[in-house]
């Protein structure tokens, strides 16, 4: 057994074993577990021919994270791996039933955990009585602003780390208590991460961005949206926008977790997810 620290290097490698697996978790993406790295202690486990990742959840606890489906693991040996952390994390729903639901493991869920994730069909209209207030800013915006956008390539890249510093400074926060510097980086390594996304302007002014990156055939990830507030309706405009802009195979927004924060769960929540996707915690009894 080694551990490495998690690198650009491994990106092909975990890619390819973090797409077999398909669950759509915001988790199983490697631009995640390395741009969020420092912050949550993410290292890479190598042994024998399998590989895991060690980590910190939202709320402090060590967890150890799977590359691969657990039935491609020898049962004792994954048992035995739960000793270098409190609990296995993520596991999808449909993994209990296949393998953890048995008197041998408990299995817990955290609400702060789940992915929210909404019909890009109906974020791209708001349609719906439940979202007649997001049309109604987003008709705000359209109509009270000059507006334009662009796609977030090299160029806007010192616009959009503008937008991300007026964001910091508003939100009161700690660099460190905020996801500025993971970010900041996206943005100065969006190529390598295969990330993608949008910067919008009111006049002249850097107003907003959006970034994310595919997570399955039909889920879209969105890793980060900074606006200007002061641009009311800003954030409608950019989630509107880009549902448009995706290619149609896309049908789905994960818009991950909220941390158990309530203010991101209310914002989630307010656009209504058409399904959350449960992260369960799995230890041994």
């Amino acid at each position: 057994m080694h551990i490495e620290d998690i690198s650009l290097e491994h990106r092909a490698l975990l890619d390819k074993r973090l797409k077999h697996i398909g669950a759509g978790l915001s988790d199983f993406s490697f631009s995640g577990m390395y741009l969020f790295r420092r912050l949550y202690n993410n290292e890479l486990i190598f042994d024998n021919d399998n590989i895991f990742i060690r980590g910190k959840t939202h709320d402090g606890f060590t967890h150890l994270m799977l590359t691969c489906h657990p039935k491609d693991i020898e049962p004792q040996y994954l048992k035995s791996m739960l000793r270098y952390a409190d609990f296995l994390f993520p596991i999808p729903e449909p993994w209990l039933a296949e393998v953890f639901l048995n008197e041998q493991f408990q299995c817990v869920f955290n609400d702060g955990d789940s992915d929210y994730v909404y019909d890009i069909s109906r974020i791209s209209a708001y349609s719906g009585r439940k979202l007649h207030n997001k049309r109604n800013l987003l008709k705000q915006f359209i109509s009270g602003y000059e507006h334009k956008s662009y796609p977030l390539i090299e160029e806007y890249k010192d616009a959009a780390r503008k937008i991300l510093d007026e964001w910091q400074e508003n939100s009161g926060e700690d660099k460190n208590s905020t996801d500025y510097y993971p970010c900041l980086e996206a943005l100065q390594k969006s190529e390598e991460l295969i990330l993608c996304g949008m910067i919008y302007y009111v006049g002249n002014e850097p107003a907003g961005f959006i970034l994310g990156e595919e997570l399955t055939a039909d889920i879209f990830d969105i890793k980060f949206a900074k606006a200007k507030k002061k641009f009311k309706g800003i954030y409608q405009y950019l989630y509107n926008d880009l549902a448009k802009l995706l290619p149609k195979k896309y049908a789905f927004f994960n818009f991950e977790e909220d941390l158990g924060k309530q203010e991101l769960r209310s914002a989630k929540s307010s656009y209504i997810p058409s399904r959350k996707l449960l992260k369960y915690r799995v230890s041994l009894r």
